[in-house]
C-alpha cells in the first residue's frame, strides 16, 4: 500500500475509476520514461485498474534504458490518477486512456532514478525555499515524408517562418496537433510554421514545472501519433539537416510564491526592465551551471549541430534583455506583472523535459540561494564578437560536443546532487556509451570528401 494515499488521491482515483466505467474504457495505457525522455507505454485491462492503484504494476525495469541492472529488474508502477485523460483519436467503441506513472522499487519506495521523481525533489526543495518553479517550452519539431527508395525523410513543405497559404498541408496538421492537445487538458497558445521547410513550433501555457514536464511528453506523442496518422513523420531531432535552423525547446521560466498569487521575478523598476533581483540571482545560478548541466539540455551528439553560431542557437553564456544570440534572453513583458520572466535558448525537445526542467530549476535554486551576479546584460550580437570581445566581457561558450558535455558533468558536484547519484552515473554510462556509438561511425560526408583524397 502507497503510503501518500490520502482523501484527495483517493478522491481522484475514484474520479477515474468512474470515469473509466462510464465511458466503458476497456484499456490502459500506463506511461513513463526512460532517462533518455523516450517514452514507455503498457496497456492494461480497465477491469484490473483499481487493482493498480493500490498495488501497481510490475515490470522489468532492466529493460529499461537508465534504470536498474538485471539482478535489480523488478519495478513497480503506480498510476497518477490526475493525468488521466481518454485517448482523442480512438474511436469511442474501442475507447482507451492513458495515465502517467510514479515507478517505485519492489519494497514500496519511489525509485531513485525515474526521471519524474527527480523533478518532484527538486520541485519540492524550490517549495522549501519558498517558491515554485513554473515554466513554459517552445517544442520545435520537423514534420517529413519518407522517400519510397528508402532514404532520408524529406520536409513536407517548403514553407518559411510564419508562412501561411490557404489549405496549407502543415496548417491543417499543426490544427489537428492542437485539438488532440486541448483533449489532454493542455492549452495551446500559438502555432506557426518555424523558420526552415518542414519546420513548425507549438507552444502551451505555461504551468508548475512537473505538469508542464507531464504536457511536454503528451505533445511529443501527440505530435507523432497526428503526423503518422496522416502519413508522415514527426521527429523533434535537434538537428535533422544540414544547413538550416535546428530545432529547439527555448523554455521560459519564472519563480511565484507557493500559493501562485505573486511572480517573483517581477520588480517595479523600469530602469532593469522591471526585473527583481531574485531573477538575476536565477540568471546567475544558470549561467554559473550553464557548461555543466548541458549534457541534460541537449543531451545527443546531434545536439551539438545545432548548437553552432548562425542558426538562432545560442553558443555562448551571457544574458540580454532584447539580443536573441545569447545563452538568456528576458523578453519585452511590457512591465506586465505576471508576464515576468527569462528564456534559457540550449535545451533541445529531444531530452527528458523532468530532467531538464530539474536541473534548470536548482541552478536557479542555486543563483538565487548564493546570490550570484550575473553580471550586465550582454545587449550586443555575441556572434559577430572576436575571442579578445568576448574573453574581455568574460563570456565563454558552450561545450562543443556531447563528450564534452559529459566531461564537465561528470565533474560537477552541483549536477549529482540534482539527479542524485543513481540517474547521475546511470545518465553518464547510457550518454557515453551513445558518445561512442556515434564517434565511431563513418559518415557520407566522410566518404565523400576524403576517399578519393587520401
Amino acid at each position: 500500500m502507497k503510503n501518500f494515499k490520502d482523501a484527495v488521491w483517493k478522491e481522484k482515483v475514484t474520479e477515474v475509476i468512474q470515469k473509466i466505467q462510464e465511458e466503458q474504457i476497456k484499456f490502459v495505457r500506463l506511461q513513463f520514461t526512460d532517462i533518455n525522455g523516450i517514452l514507455k507505454s503498457v496497456a492494461v485491462t480497465s477491469k484490473r485498474i483499481e487493482s493498480i492503484f493500490d498495488s501497481g504494476q510490475s515490470f522489468d525495469g532492466s529493460s529499461i534504458t537508465g534504470y536498474r541492472p538485471i539482478e535489480e529488474s523488478d519495478m513497480v508502477l503506480y498510476p497518477d490518477p490526475s493525468t488521466f485523460a481518454i485517448l482523442p483519436w480512438r474511436p469511442k467503441d474501442r475507447a482507451s486512456c492513458r495515465l502517467i506513472c510514479d515507478v517505485y522499487t519492489p519494497d514500496n519506495k519511489r525509485f531513485e532514478g525515474d526521471p519524474r521523481y527527480i523533478l518532484e525533489r527538486a520541485l519540492a526543495r524550490l517549495r522549501d525555499a519558498g517558491m515554485a518553479y513554473m515554466c513554459a517550452p517552445e517544442l520545435e519539431f520537423f514534420i517529413l515524408k519518407e522517400n519510397g527508395d528508402g532514404g532520408v525523410p524529406s520536409p513536407i513543405d517548403m514553407a518559411g517562418y510564419f508562412d501561411y497559404h490557404p489549405g496549407d498541408l502543415t496548417d491543417e496538421l499543426r490544427r489537428e496537433i492542437s485539438d488532440y492537445a486541448e483533449a489532454f487538458g493542455i492549452e495551446i497558445e500559438i502555432s506557426h510554421h518555424e523558420v526552415a521547410t518542414g519546420q513548425n513550433e507549438i507552444d502551451f501555457k505555461y504551468d508548475e514545472g512537473l505538469i508542464t514536464a507531464d504536457r511536454a511528453i503528451t505533445m511529443k506523442m501527440v505530435t507523432k501519433v497526428v503526423a503518422a496518422r496522416n502519413g508522415y513523420l514527426a521527429t523533434y531531432m535537434p538537428k535533422p539537416f544540414y544547413g538550416v535552423n535546428g530545432s529547439g525547446m527555448h523554455t521560459h521560466q519564472s519563480f511565484w510564491s507557493t500559493d501562485l498569487k505573486t511572480n517573483l521575478c517581477y520588480s517595479d523598476d523600469p530602469s532593469q526592465g522591471y526585473l527583481s533581483d531574485l531573477a538575476k540571482y536565477a540568471i546567475g545560478g544558470q549561467l554559473a551551471h550553464g557548461r555543466e548541466m548541458c549534457a541534460v539540455l541537449a543531451s545527443w551528439p546531434n545536439s551539438y549541430k545545432r548548437l553552432v553560431p548562425g542558426y538562432e542557437a545560442p553558443v555562448y553564456i551571457a544574458w540580454a534583455h532584447k539580443n536573441r544570440s545569447p545563452l538568456i534572453r528576458v523578453p519585452n513583458f511590457g512591465g506586465r506583472r505576471n508576464a515576468a520572466r527569462f528564456e534559457i535558448r540550449c535545451p533541445d525537445p529531444a531530452g527528458n523535459p523532468y530532467l531538464q526542467f530539474a536541473v534548470l530549476a536548482l541552478s536557479a535554486l542555486d543563483g538565487i540561494k548564493k546570490k550570484i551576479d550575473p553580471g550586465p546584460p550582454t545587449e550586443l550580437n555575441v556572434y559577430k564578437m572576436n575571442y579578445e570581445e568576448r574573453k574581455a566581457r568574460n563570456i565563454i561558450a558552450l561545450p562543443e560536443s556531447l563528450k564534452e558535455a559529459l566531461d564537465e558533468m561528470e565533474r560537477s558536484d552541483f549536477m549529482k546532487d540534482a539527479l542524485g547519484e543513481t540517474a547521475f552515473e546511470n545518465f553518464l554510462s547510457v550518454k557515453r556509451k551513445e558518445w561512442d556509438l556515434y564517434r565511431m561511425q563513418v559518415t557520407d560526408w566522410e566518404v565523400d570528401r576524403y576517399i578519393r583524397k587520401l
